[in-house]
């Protein structure tokens, strides 16, 4: 990947985003939907001005993005994205940074071994970063599936895709309402963190709280074991205190009957902007009749990325992990 290839082409892309953005008088996101629906198929789907559209005619051809490679388009797009996004408080409006990421897609790849095809499933998806950032890793075929109930992310799920050239079957909904979807071989998502508003909707579920709200990431993790394969992996990022909060004792009573825990991996906090908001990645195992829990769950906590000879230790330790455990 070639940075002066991001640098330049996302200055382009954020020049016409903005010019969209005084020009309807939208949002920067709504604008890089338009912009991106514009390079990828030279109309927009948008009522829009004609001097917006004039302007789009004009300017979006100096976007090439079929000479560049999936992770220098994915990376562009995620430079814009995290501008749209920034000062946003809502925690479905963060975007899982890139090493983590990276990390994750290393990991899913040696879950997945000698598989021929994986099916992979992000029921967060938000703006498609963490599951692009994933399959552009994959050593095997895939099939890949995202929800998001938010309209102006799942369209930029849906526009970084297409420009990625990234297969992806994606559902525009609450992704705590039941799916028309097959159980996959691997979930993976950045958890969205805090209360889910639909009590009714909660009472279906074993996680719910007894009284008040219930705590979405908890149903996040139920609601993906149900669409994951016996044996199958589901690979979370997940908060700090989620073994600790109050109804965590529940938590662990369904995890111990329906998964096994395979890792807890703590991530570097030099990532995160305070303490508070310090995460792992949490992966489990979906309990199933050749199953068995790892003999020594990996429990460990990550070195700053930017160190690398700490890091390339700490991988040299998961690999002999792997090997110890046969994954």
């Amino acid at each position: 990947m070639k940075q002066e290839n991001v640098e330049q082409n996302f200055e382009k892309l954020n020049n016409i985003v903005e010019n969209i953005e005084t020009k309807e008088n939208i949002t920067y996101l709504e604008s890089l939907v338009i912009a991106l629906e514009y390079i990828f198929s030279q109309v927009s789907s948008s009522e829009l001005m004609q001097d917006t559209v004039h302007y789009l005619n004009e300017n979006a051809k100096e976007i090439t993005l079929d000479k560049l490679e999936k992770e220098e388009i994915r990376k562009i797009i995620q430079l814009a994205t995290l501008k749209g996004m920034r000062g946003a408080t809502q925690q479905q409006h963060l975007i899982t940074p890139d090493t983590v990421a990276m990390f994750m897609g290393y990991i899913v790849n040696k879950f997945a071994g000698s598989e021929e095809k994986l099916s992979i499933f992000d029921p967060a998806i938000g703006s498609g970063n963490l599951i692009s950032s994933i399959v552009n890793q994959l050593g095997t075929e895939y099939i890949a599936y995202g929800s998001d109930v938010d309209t102006t992310l799942i369209q930029l799920a849906s526009m970084s895709a297409n420009l990625q050239e990234i297969d992806i079957d994606l559902f525009h909904q609450d992704s705590l309402q039941p799916f028309l979807l097959e159980p996959v071989d691997v979930v993976v998502s950045d958890l969205p963190v805090g209360y889910y508003p639909d009590d009714f909707r909660a009472k279906s579920f074993d996680l719910r709280s007894d009284e008040g709200h219930s705590y979405a990431h908890h149903l996040f993790i139920e609601q993906s074991l149900h669409y994951t394969k016996e044996a199958g992996f589901l690979m979370f990022v997940v908060p700090n205190f989620l073994f600790n909060s109050d109804q965590s004792d529940k938590l662990h009573l369904f995890l111990q009957k329906h998964a096994h825990i395979v890792a807890l991996l703590q991530l570097p906090n030099s990532i995160f902007t305070s303490e508070q908001q310090a995460k792992s990645i949490l992966v489990l195992q979906k309990k199933g009749e050749n199953t068995k829990p790892p003999k020594q769950a990996l429990i460990a906590q990550l070195p700053s990325f930017k160190n690398p000879n700490a890091t390339l230790q700490m991988i040299e330790k998961i690999n002999h992990w792997f090997k110890e455990e046969g994954f």
